[in-house]
Formats: structure tokens, C-alpha cells, sequence
């Protein structure tokens, strides 16, 4: 089968590997759709370490060919893929928190992903998708129960405000989440004046630049405050710095941009003065993939707009190209097998 292995930071190639083989409690499935995110491209980088060589991507949509869902689904049915393994004995899988499992694995960082025209997954993995959830977006799908599983530990409350500071695909879902939520007002950030319109399309109550004016907009709609919860969906660190500057006095920070530097200045003193909450969140639980799917049926997600570019998954390197360009109207770019 043909599959783009990263063999080394940088290079990638088409190979022809061995069909993969289901192990007991597993199913075979025929990739047709994947997307590619800024994950991909820090671990096609080296800046996010992986095991090489090794087939990436890991918002993995297909059809089971062998074996079956954990739902008794078998051959034929459509099914998105829940890509962190684990081990399901440990301390924290027995708490519920196999996310977090410390001999656990990403598909398309230690072991193979979405990349390719098959591979193999646990029957508990796969989620099955219903005839209205289109084909391009359904890998999206992997994308909101990492926004899902941040907004439930962050413990947003109905009328609380909230800043989204960024509106790239993520921040453009969490836009959609806070207001499904119960959030008011919800404020989107960002300089790009094209996603400012795409988070006001989405629901946000106000957009605003980044710096003076965003600060001035938080203040305005929160009498003074600063917003309840701040979500950092950038990955830079002096985004987060502003996240914690317009934060309220007892508020919360999500920094859910993945940061990959090692040193930075803070605002500490501001996060001690003010009491600030910071909650860290990775990846998502078993439960967010259902419950996702279930946002997309009700239609409180809309995904199809954050789509914006389709490629062929064998024009891989082009697509990461792609991302590293600052195009005005690039969003989410989804590979078709």
C-alpha cells in the first residue's frame, strides 16, 4: 500500500509498505479522508520529537474493511479514529485518565498514522459517523474533542465572558463551543480581518486586533474586568502574555497553542497578583469523540467553513508547504486518500 513515511526531520517520501495486520480486538480500515494540523508540521520539523521513520497524521477518517467497532459496526461502516493509545492498566488509565497514559503512544508520532491508504486501530477507537456528517469534515471532528476536552476542565460556566485569542481552526472552534456553551459575550482575536469576519459568522458577539484594541474591547464588554476564562489558541508565548493581561483578577488562562520553545517572559508577578488559574489541557478523552459527533448532528458546530483547501495525501509535502505560508484565506487543509 502506499504510504508518506517521514524518514528524517524534513523529508518526506512515498513508500510501499506491507498491508498492516489487525491484532485480536482490532480492525483493519481503508483511510479515505485526513487532515493535516500544526502538530503535523512541528513533528514534520523535528520540533515535536517522533519515533522515525514514521507515517504521520493523526485526524484519521475511513471504512473498516476487517473486524469491528466496539458498537458491533463491522466492514462498510464509516468511522473516525480516536489516535492516543494507551494501555488501559496504569495509575492514570484507571482513573479515566488514559489521555495521559505514560507508555502511551499518537498515532502518526510513535507509531503509524493517517498518512497512508490503510491502517489498523483498536475496536474501542473507532467511533461510527451517521450519513449527514460529510467526508471532509468528519477529520475535523478529532480537532473539536481536543477543544471539548480543554473547555470541560477549564469548567466554563453559562454567561461567563470569554477572549479567544487567535481565530485560526481552532480558535474558530472554540468561538463556536463558548457560545454553544452558554457563553456571553464571547470576543475573538485576531489580526487577520478574514477570520475576524469568519468568528463573527461563527457567533462571536465581538472581534478585535490583537494588543491595545483587543484589551480595550474585553474591558468595555466586561465593565472592566477582563474576561472569565482567556483561551491562548495562538502557540506563542507573548500571546499568552496577553492572555493573562486581559484576563480578570480570579479568572482562568487555557493555553492551548502547543509550545515548543523552552524560555519566555511572563507576566509572573501578574498571575500571582491577580490570582489567575492556569489550566493546561492535552489531547481528549474516549467520551469527547461521541459527544462531538453529536455537536456536528444538532448543528451547534458548523466545521465546513474552517475547510477551505482539499489535496491529494500523496501530495503531503506540498500540503505542509502550504501550511507554512501566510495566506490570507488558508484554514484547513484536508488530504483525500
Amino acid at each position: 500500500m502506499k504510504a508518506m513515511v517521514l524518514e528524517a526531520p524534513g523529508e518526506v517520501a512515498m513508500r510501499d509498505l506491507p498491508m498492516p495486520e489487525p491484532a485480536p480486538g482490532d480492525a483493519l480500515v481503508r483511510i479515505t479522508h485526513s487532515g493535516i494540523c500544526g502538530t503535523d508540521s512541528k513533528i514534520f520539523t523535528g520540533a515535536i520529537p517522533a519515533k522515525l521513520p514514521v507515517v504521520m497524521g493523526h485526524e484519521i477518517v475511513g471504512e473498516i474493511v476487517e473486524g469491528k467497532a466496539a458498537d458491533g459496526s463491522g466492514p462498510g461502516t464509516r468511522v473516525l479514529i480516536d489516535p492516543v493509545m494507551f494501555c488501559g492498566t496504569c495509575f492514570h488509565c484507571r482513573a479515566g485518565q488514559t489521555h495521559l497514559c505514560p507508555t502511551g503512544t499518537l498515532m502518526g508520532r510513535e507509531i503509524n498514522g493517517g498518512f497512508e491508504e490503510y491502517c489498523t486501530a483498536p475496536a474501542a477507537h473507532l467511533f461510527p459517523l451517521s450519513d449527514d456528517i460529510d467526508d471532509l469534515v468528519a477529520p475535523l471532528i478529532q480537532v473539536l474533542t481536543t477543544v471539548r476536552h480543554a473547555f470541560t476542565l477549564s469548567k466554563l460556566v453559562p454567561g461567563e465572558a470569554v477572549a479567544v485569542l487567535g481565530l485560526g481552526v481552532t480558535g474558530l472552534m472554540q468561538v463556536q463551543l463558548a457560545k454553544a456553551l452558554g457563553a456571553d459575550p464571547v470576543i475573538g482575536v485576531s489580526r487577520n480581518e478574514y477570520k475576524r469576519g469568519l468568528a463573527m459568522d461563527m457567533g462571536a458577539d465581538q472581534v478585535a486586533s490583537h494588543g491595545a484594541e483587543a484589551k480595550q474591547a474585553i474591558l468595555a464588554s466586561t465593565d472592566g474586568r477582563g474576561a472569565d476564562l482567556v483561551v491562548e489558541s495562538v502557540g506563542h508565548l507573548s500571546v499568552l502574555a496577553e492572555a493573562m493581561d486581559v484576563a480578570r483578577t480570579g479568572g482562568r488562562v487555557l493555553p492551548f497553542g502547543i509550545y515548543s520553545g523552552t524560555e519566555a517572559t511572563l507576566p509572573f508577578y501578574e498571575l500571582y497578583f491577580k490570582e489567575l488559574n492556569v489550566i493546561s489541557a492535552r489531547a481528549a478523552r474516549a467520551e469527547d469523540f461521541p459527544a462531538c459527533i453529536e455537536l456536528l448532528r444538532n448543528g451547534s458546530i458548523d466545521l465546513a467553513p474552517l475547510i477551505t483547501h482539499t489535496e491529494p495525501f500523496t501530495e503531503l509535502s506540498r500540503a505542509i508547504s502550504m501550511l507554512g505560508e501566510s495566506g490570507e484565506r488558508r484554514l484547513k487543509i484536508i488530504l483525500e486518500h
